[in-house]
């Protein structure tokens, strides 16, 4: 069974380095590409303000976050919820770097000793898509994923639409699972024999092919100096019946 979460963040800022820190996390589970409704939200109390900028992004206040527990206090939860599971992640370094930050302010080990791959869908639509705008609403536009309700950035309902968008994205591979698990049986499951094979339908040639073969036999024994293979087995055949 595969396992994968589809993952996002909010920050304070853009830049992990300088110290901002991660306000919002926002998860869900996806069950051999199927939507469980195991979501994993919360939102966090950075101890920071955030910019200004950030703040018109995802339109989360300081004071809101006051309340709000710190990562530290969440930590052990959102890594059991992340355990062995590839991450899907839009520009997967930004939100892996803010949350190795926050893993190693908690002194808890990195990320790649919870969860299993990270898969980066930035990356992959870039692939797919070469020179044409690959952000999430681009891609929901370009997959037909209606994202008019995300007038802010939310990390949950960005993490649905990227569930959305990747799925779409890879949808070639659930065409192929389908082909497999379709794929008739070898053997009959109630009496273990081989199932019966439908009749072939065979056509006989017409006269007009057995003459136009016939002369192309002709030609051919006469290039090669009377050493055509099947003329040479079609007399072998005749004098044997």
């Amino acid at each position: 069974m595969t396992r994968q979460i589809v993952l996002d963040t909010e920050t304070t800022g853009l830049n992990a380095k300088l110290g901002d820190r991660v306000i919002e996390i926002g998860c869900l589970e996806l069950l051999n590409r199927r939507p469980t409704g195991n979501h994993f939200h919360r939102y966090l109390n950075p101890e920071r303000a955030s910019d200004e900028g950030a703040v018109k992004v995802h339109g989360i206040s300081d004071e809101f976050l006051l309340d709000k527990p710190r990562f530290r206090e969440i930590a052990a939860e959102f890594i059991e919820y992340i355990r062995d599971a590839e991450l899907i992640i839009h520009n997967a370094p930004f939100d892996v770097e803010f949350l190795e930050q926050e893993l190693a302010l908690a002194k808890l080990p990195p990320l790649a000793q919870h969860c299993g791959d990270i898969t980066d869908t930035l990356k992959l639509a870039k692939e797919l898509h070469p020179g044409k705008k690959n952000s999430l609403d681009a891609l929901c536009e370009r997959y037909a994923i209606d994202n008019t309700h995300r007038t802010l950035h939310g990390a949950l309902l960005d993490a649905e639409l990227l569930a959305e968008v990747y799925l779409a994205m890879t949808r070639g591979q659930d065409s192929l699972m389908m082909e497999l698990e379709e794929e008739p049986s070898a053997f009959d499951a109630a009496t273990g024999a081989p199932p019966e094979r439908p009749s072939l339908a065979v056509l006989a040639a017409t006269e007009e092919e057995l003459a136009e073969h016939a002369g192309v036999l002709q030609d051919i024994q006469k290039q090669s100096k009377g050493k055509c293979v099947w003329l040479k087995l079609e007399g072998e055949a005749a004098g044997g019946s």
